[in-house]
């Protein structure tokens, strides 16, 4: 009796995600996961992007299980060991520390970086967005006219700039970061806005007597979140490359913490005679920045309706 239940479901679950009539909104969401999901399983390069981001995210939980030196220690006996010897499989670097433990520890601090600008950067430009474009007139020109003096310089520069005034560390790296990541955001928001606010079903939420502010947190911004989210992905390469570029300075993550630019930055000394001083962490920024970009495309075809075929 018990294997008809198991064959049918899956069917009926299957059934439930493809419904082209949804019971709740929490239906009508799940089949919007479900079928973005499809479309991004459709994708190879795509699941090697999310593979790569799901490995770093496990690389930084696991770290101290993972690891097999402390990052920290020295062991000037053992310095500037070769890739390949026995029990510094990745080498040591001019200290005697263990490369390997160090990348591990390191994508901790990549992935903290990262998490913090996801979740300030992202919401300060949907924020600024989806209000001037709702909004309009001088509201519009005033906040628009402001994201364009932040646009008006390179990212680097700009936080170079931040992290000048306010001082090398960590946490002043990534509020430099996030200050200088919002603007892209915001233009997105608005032009989104900018398509939806005259449309009849928001003529309609504003008959009914929904508050502006009830419009845009409501309606306008979740209509934005997909745009937003293919960006916020396409932008992590950006964002780690930024967060190295200052390590590699010395604005970032201070010694002894294993940061991967600050690690080029130590290696580039021994590139010549000893190059996976500084080979070893670039890799690693190479191929986690190579997985959000391949996982952000993918994420732009799935979730854009208009590139569905």
């Amino acid at each position: 009796m018990s294997a008809p239940v198991t064959h049918t479901a899956a069917p009926g679950l299957r059934a439930w995600l493809t419904s082209e009539t949804p019971s709740s909104p929490f239906q009508a969401r799940c089949i919007q996961v479900y079928l973005g999901w499809l479309g991004l399983a459709r994708n190879p390069l795509a699941l090697l992007g999310l593979a790569i981001v799901v490995a770093l995210v496990l690389a930084a939980i696991f770290a101290p299980v993972l690891a097999p030196h402390d990052p920290i220690a020295q062991d000037l006996q053992r310095r500037l060991l070769p890739p390949g010897t026995p029990g510094n499989i990745l080498g040591t670097d001019e200290l005697g520390r263990d490369i390997l433990s160090r990348l591990l520890y390191g994508a901790r601090i990549t992935l903290y970086v990262v998490a913090l600008v996801v979740v300030t950067a992202p919401v300060f430009g949907l924020l600024i967005g989806t209000v001037a474009g709702y909004a309009g007139g001088w509201v519009d020109t005033v906040l628009m006219r402001f994201t364009d003096i932040f646009l008006a310089f390179p990212r680097l520069v700009l936080a170079l700039a931040f992290v000048a005034a306010l001082g090398p560390g960590i946490g002043n790296a990534v509020l430099a970061i996030a200050l200088t990541s919002w603007p892209p955001y915001a233009r997105i928001a608005r032009a989104e806005t900018l398509t939806i606010r005259n449309s009849d079903f928001i003529s309609a939420i504003r008959l009914q007597g929904a508050s502006p502010l009830r419009i845009v947190t409501g309606h306008v911004v979740p209509l934005c979140l997909s745009s937003v989210i293919v960006r916020v992905t396409l932008d992590m390469a950006g964002i780690i490359l930024t967060a190295a570029g200052l390590g590699f300075l010395g604005l970032g993550a201070q010694p002894p913490l294993p940061e991967w630019g600050a690690m080029i930055s130590t290696g580039r000394l021994y590139i010549l005679d000893q190059w996976w001083v500084a080979t070893m962490p670039g890799l690693a920024i190479f191929t986690v920045s190579l997985g959000f970009n391949l996982l952000g495309d993918g994420l732009r075809d799935a979730l854009d309706p208009r590139s569905s075929r």
